[in-house]
């Protein structure tokens, strides 16, 4: 485990970590330091994040009491607001092929949200979009976090459970990619527990499917952990923070990770410009 006992905090190049800092950092250092501690945050959009931001949007207001139609508007909006410099269009670079992305990113939103709201999950709502920095004993940093919904729980009724949603391709399989998901449960649990003051007893996490079904089946997957459970994964998780603030303390080099889907290419060419050098 990585020594951060009696760590200078302002000595540190972040103020806290978050699930997609964390996640960023594991993945591509390089790209990590860009975002986080540079705070420079030019990389486009691609459609599949568009997508999922809209359909955020759209359930932050449905469950925020605004009826179906309305919501659904407002997460259209959202996407025709985003300049064409801010997505990344692939292979389309005229302007009509960029035009038509853009139409295509329209329907597939209004297909994933009308799925979703076909027959929406109900929850007796305390909170939408709940975001929050919380000191964590025994960790170097703070945590934050941003939770879609925390409702009241229906299997305890003195606790709070946390609700997120994913617009996706495929369902995950939980089993190999359920480390990802508590990883990012945990940093919700800490902070939805220090914000209201009461246990929280579940993470439930519903995906939504963006493309029909063939078979006909249902377009939405329903994945719920227990923190009760979790007992190992909370010291793996806290083990995981130590280790990581270590590394950032000391003086290092911040490598590109060029096989990263998402940001390769990018933190690359910023390592080769040697624009990350002390």
């Amino acid at each position: 485990m990585g020594y951060t006992r009696g760590m200078n905090k302002a000595s540190l190049p972040i103020k806290h970590w978050s699930h997609s800092s964390l996640v960023t950092f594991l993945r591509n250092p390089l790209a990590w330091y860009k975002r986080y501690v540079e705070e420079i945050y030019d990389t486009p959009s691609s459609p599949a994040s568009l997508v999922g931001r809209a359909g955020h949007v759209a359930l932050q207001h449905f469950y925020g009491g605004l009826g179906k139609e309305g919501a659904v508007e407002l997460g259209l909006e959202y996407l025709r607001n985003v300049p064409d410099f801010e997505i990344n269009f692939g292979k389309a670079h005229s302007r009509r092929a960029r035009k038509l992305k853009r139409q295509k990113i329209d329907r597939e939103y209004m297909q994933a949200i009308s799925f979703y709201l076909a027959r929406p999950p109900r929850y007796s709502v305390v909170g939408v979009e709940v975001k929050g920095v919380v000191e964590v004993e025994g960790l170097p940093l703070p945590l934050k976090a941003v939770s879609d919904l925390v409702v009241r729980s229906k299997a305890d009724k003195n606790a709070l459970d946390i609700v997120d949603h994913k617009f996706v391709d495929s369902f995950s399989a939980l089993r190999t990619e359920k480390p990802l998901f508590v990883i990012q449960a945990i940093f919700n649990y800490y902070t939805v527990r220090e914000l209201f003051k009461k246990p929280v007893k579940r993470f439930i996490l519903h995906e939504c499917k963006k493309k029909r079904n063939l078979d006909g089946g249902s377009q939405m997957r329903r994945y719920v952990i227990d923190f009760a459970n979790c007992k190992e994964e909370f010291a793996l998780f806290h083990r995981l923070i130590h280790d990581v603030t270590a590394e950032i303390s000391r003086p290092r080099v911040y490598l590109p990770n060029p096989s990263d889907m998402f940001e390769g290419k990018d933190s690359f060419e910023i390592y080769r410009l040697g624009l990350a050098n002390d």
